[in-house]
């Protein structure tokens, strides 16, 4: 470049000889310089700051502003334009600098000062086209979390775990694209960092087998959609409502209001009851009456308390019916349904049915009878000789 440079300014100033022309030349080169640099430099890049915060906010439509109102604070815009403008005049005056060397026949200083020259500002252009790498991959990712936001309260079909499983994955894509790039700017070799990259994703996934295990399942729940946030489940042992579901794990809060997490790999691998799914929920409950007593009457009783009761649902109807013979009592099944499906319904439900149908049962006289067991003699036996026979068998050996 320095070599190319030299004949051409030669060639272009070559015609100005006398010392007269050489410094009305440097006076006109000094005056231009200071006239573009220092007033005309300014406005118009102030005049393209306009023009391009117009065409931004029509290209993003509102969104990304909190990325770009953060970005503003880290960098203030009049520090940004007032070091663009100091860039851009410092080149100029490099320029006017060249061109004055090579007016007076000292262009040997600028070939000896050009590499160095050249090494500075390749270093400068790469940091700061790697800082608006870095800043359009944080702008870009705010952008996609707020379309995808957008989508998703259009769509029932995404729920709050796939939305931000997918903001996070285009947000990782994004970064990831930028740190590349970046990379590939200031010559970093990339074959080396994917080999190695390779190696360390062999022994990191070797070693973190269960931690890549709920990484994976956190996908298998993004798209199985066996619960969501808010819902009310049983996982396994563990009972409550869903408070968050992360790429690793699943938090839940239990009705003890203790704070529970659940490895996603865990949570994949048992068995999975959502009582909300269905927007209502059966309760079963059993109550045994006596063999004397009338079973449909029983039942109708047992009904009339279920429908009166204000957090059993009337449809479906509650209904009772005699479901079999228990050892001392006939057994009813009482079925009702409770809308919507909480802890507290459920609860207060079969709480309510119990003190009714045992005070409506006690006024009408039907019983609820313990467990009892009638023990019978074989004909011709007293009892009393029975159980003498009985003492004696198992006291006969110890006494021998």
């Amino acid at each position: 470049m320095t070599a190319q440079l030299g004949p051409q300014l030669d060639a272009l100033l070559g015609s100005i000889a006398t010392t007269e022309a050489r410094v009305a030349a440097t006076a006109g080169i000094l005056l231009a310089t200071a006239a573009v640099g220092w007033l005309l430099l300014p406005r118009a890049v102030r005049a393209g700051e306009r023009l391009a915060s117009r065409w931004l906010e029509r290209f993003f439509d509102d969104r990304g502003e909190h990325s770009i109102e953060t970005l503003r604070e880290a960098v203030p815009v009049s520090f940004g334009l007032r070091l663009l403008v100091g860039i851009l005049q410092l080149a100029l005056f490099a320029a006017a600098t060249v061109a004055i060397l090579a007016l007076w026949g000292r262009f040997a200083v600028v070939v000896a000062v050009l590499p160095v020259a050249e090494s500075l500002v390749t270093v400068g252009a790469r940091t700061l086209l790697s800082a608006l790498l870095f800043g359009a991959a944080y702008v870009a990712s705010d952008v996609l979390s707020e379309y995808v936001s957008e989508l998703s309260d259009d769509s029932d079909r995404i729920t709050a775990h796939q939305e931000q499983l997918l903001t996070r994955i285009m947000q990782v894509g994004v970064l990831a694209v930028a740190g590349v790039t970046v990379l590939g700017i200031w010559g970093v070799n990339l074959g080396g960092l994917l080999v190695g990259a390779g190696f360390l994703g062999i022994v990191l996934g070797m070693a973190a087998r269960q931690t890549l295990g709920s990484l994976i399942a956190g996908f298998v729940l993004m798209f199985a959609r066996p619960f969501e946030i808010g819902d009310w489940v049983e996982i396994g042992d563990e009972e409550g409502f869903v408070t968050d579901i992360t790429i690793m794990n699943t938090h839940m809060r239990n009705f003890d209001g203790e704070y529970v997490v659940v490895p996603n790999d865990l949570v994949t691998n048992q068995a999975i009851t959502n009582r909300s799914r269905e927007g209502r929920l059966r309760i079963h409950m059993e109550v045994g009456i006596g063999y004397d007593d009338d079973p449909d009457a029983a039942s109708d009783i047992a009904e009339d308390v279920l429908e009166n009761v204000n957090t059993i649902a009337n449809n479906p109807a509650p209904y009772v019916i005699p479901s079999g013979f228990g050892d001392s009592a006939i057994l009813l099944d009482l079925r009702f349904w409770i809308d919507p499906p909480t802890p507290q319904a459920r609860w207060r439900s079969k709480a309510t049915a119990v003190e009714e149908i045992q005070r409506r049962f006690a006024e009408a006289g039907i019983s609820i009878p313990y467990p009892q067991r009638t023990v019978s003699f074989p004909p011709g036996t007293a009892a009393g000789d029975e159980t003498v026979e009985r003492v004696e068998r198992v006291e006969g050996p110890e006494d021998g």
